[in-house]
């Protein structure tokens, strides 16, 4: 009989439950967005930026963001762990990877706070 080890820090669940809400939560944005589009009356910069005036539509906009780079920070640190064996290297890539998400969180931020 083989006795298995409990470890309590579930690290792999908490993983692939994020996964999986930011994945629910581009999906039911992704629909709300081409609901928009659709109802549209005019498909011009006028309407586009009209789009985005209303304070909801922004902060569905930015949550729908950072639940990407979220989902994107997750994968992507799974990879830099599974594939990259030296830790220095790997430190390396999971900070210009964090910077990199970051950066594009308040670019996002500054793109639609301008509207």
């Amino acid at each position: 009989m083989v006795k298995r080890l409990a470890v309590g820090a579930h690290y792999g669940f908490r993983d692939w439950l994020a996964q999986r809400v930011t994945a629910v939560v581009m999906a039911l944005y992704t629909v709300f967005f081409l609901i928009r589009v659709a109802l549209l009356p005019a498909h011009d910069n006028a309407a586009w930026r009209g789009m985005f005036t209303g304070g909801f539509t922004k902060f569905a906009t930015f949550l729908f963001f950072m639940a990407l780079f979220f989902h994107a920070w997750v994968g992507v640190r799974d990879i830099w762990m599974d594939y990259v064996k030296p830790i220095s290297v790997r430190l390396a890539l999971h900070v210009a990877t964090l910077f990199v998400l970051v950066g594009y969180a308040g670019w996002v931020a500054q793109i639609l706070w301008r509207l």
